[in-house]
């Protein structure tokens, strides 16, 4: 008897978060309400400057910066143990970004942080909300990940180039 009770929270489980899903409509923004959204713990990480982040689109919504606990789970999976090492180096790669790149996607910023304490380079995807987003929707973090020197060149010799700090 027990086992039914299991899998029918199970059942559960999958129904809400393929409506989370349904929700977000692939955006890869998060609709945040009261620090969750549907089933996903939200994370506030800082806040970006919009006059930087102006180069991927003039039409920022919001400057307040977020990562879901999915997007967290997200990064463990595809990139072992880069968030537990360099998870907490998220504010400052948001609010002082080194370049940013252009991506295919539309008011995404790749963000190219060196963070010279530690001698690591690394590599963030970030969504920005603009007016034709919900505006309960948040600006959120899609991914994360520690590259290496030739990665980091790569990147900046074949892809074009919106901010580079000074």
């Amino acid at each position: 008897m027990q086992w039914k009770h299991k899998l029918n929270e199970a059942k559960n489980t999958a129904a809400e978060l393929a409506e989370s899903v349904a929700i977000s409509g692939g955006s890869g923004i998060i609709k945040v309400d009261k620090g969750e959204t549907v089933g996903n713990v939200v994370h506030v990480i800082g806040r970006i400057n919009r006059a930087i982040y102006g180069c991927v689109t003039n039409d920022i919504q919001t400057d307040e910066v977020i990562v879901t606990e999915r997007q967290i789970e997200h990064i463990k999976e595809r990139h072992p143990n880069d968030y537990e090492r360099f998870g907490k180096h998220f504010k400052v790669i948001v609010e002082s970004p080194d370049y940013i790149i252009e991506t295919n996607k539309p008011n995404t910023a790749l963000i190219l942080k060196e963070i010279v304490d530690d001698g690591e380079k690394f590599k963030t995807v970030l969504r920005l909300v603009t007016s034709s987003d919900d505006p309960n929707y948040k600006n959120s973090i899609i991914t994360f990940m520690k590259i290496d020197d030739k990665e980091w060149n790569r990147l900046l010799k074949n892809k074009k180039i919106l901010y580079k700090s000074e």
